[in-house]
């Protein structure tokens, strides 16, 4: 089975990890205190995430992530407990970072105009509308809330955009290159003289492969800086069904047999995830910055308590469809 790189497009948030007696945001500590309400979640600043906010957020989670290619993963792949903690993490992490790009936007005096008001309206109506009696039960939810989570997103998303215009786009087809390629690993080096001199002899790849790989995987799809830099300067210099020399390496010994050296579709796909880690890279220089500024506050309890429950009339899961319709500037 062929094994590809999954590129995936990095975001600007980082996981917020709980624990009991506080949580890492950025250089920020967060810290567990008295003074909440049954109804807020956490503080940044003088802002509040309140408890019907984060359940909007946390529900389109379970609801996205809870079932996929029909699987039902609350029961099958990961276990209740294992899921839960994990939606409720991300949710937390998700929310706290967006509000901490909102008051960076601030400080910047980047603002949503009247037309991008408007938009927000439109899309909380939507997407209130949207809700049956039981959703808007279970999230204890108002138009009010989603309307004050899609200015938020909505800010924090005009805010990267600023911090990124700069940011050069002009990626180059051998930056971005993806190849495909067939591997051969040992770590002996006994091992790695057999496999030399039987592909030297004309035995064929697959076939010494089978017998001497000792990785996952043979068939392997791979770009720049995926691999270590030894692996890449041979990889990126061979031709179709050409055979590179031995490989040495910390780890062991690599043979490779190119299948494409130019993969296009990957190597497009590859261009976009170049792109947006670069604005990644410009972004963070001024949010990280900026993070040990602002001062935090955890409800610790009101969270603990906050069950995520897998409800058969509670479905929901286009708030982030909705924003993008409305809202994606």
């Amino acid at each position: 089975m062929k094994k590809y790189i999954r590129y995936r497009i990095l975001t600007v948030c980082s996981l917020f990890l709980l624990c009991l007696s506080g949580c890492s945001f950025g250089d920020t500590q967060v810290m567990m205190r008295a003074g909440f309400s049954d109804n807020e979640v956490f503080k940044i600043g003088d802002e509040v995430c309140t408890l019907p906010e984060a359940k909007v957020i946390m529900t389109n989670y379970q609801n996205m992530y809870g079932t996929m290619y029909g699987i039902d993963l609350w029961k099958h792949e990961f276990g209740k407990n294992d899921l839960e903690t994990y939606v409720k993490d991300l949710t937390i992490s998700r929310l706290a970072q967006i509000m901490a790009m909102d008051f960076l936007a601030e400080e910047k005096e980047i603002q949503l105009s009247e037309a991008e008001e408007k938009k927000v309206e439109e899309a909380a109506k939507e997407y209130y509308d949207s809700l049956n009696e039981a959703e808007k039960e279970y999230m204890h939810v108002k138009e009010s809330d989603i309307e004050k989570l899609y200015r938020r997103y909505g800010l924090a998303n005009k805010l990267y955009t600023h911090l990124t215009q700069g940011v050069d786009d002009e990626v180059s087809d051998d930056e971005a290159r993806v190849m495909e390629a067939q591997q051969i690993f040992v770590t002996d080096k006994d091992k790695a003289k057999i496999v030399e001199q039987q592909l030297k002899e004309g035995s064929d790849f697959l076939a010494v492969a089978n017998v001497y790989h000792e990785g996952a995987e043979t068939e392997i799809t791979f770009g720049r800086n995926d691999v270590p830099k030894e692996i890449e300067e041979v990889a990126f210099s061979l031709e179709n069904d050409q055979i590179s020399e031995k490989i040495e390496t910390e780890k062991g010994y690599y043979f490779l047999k190119c299948i494409n050296h130019y993969d296009r579709e990957k190597t497009d796909d590859h261009k976009s995830v170049i792109l947006e880690q670069r604005r990644k890279e410009a972004f963070d220089d001024v949010y990280s910055e900026f993070l040990t500024t602002l001062s935090s506050e955890f409800n610790e309890k009101v969270w603990k308590d906050a069950q995520v429950e897998v409800k058969k009339d509670v479905k929901t899961d286009r708030f982030f469809e909705v924003y993008e319709k409305y809202c994606d500037w």
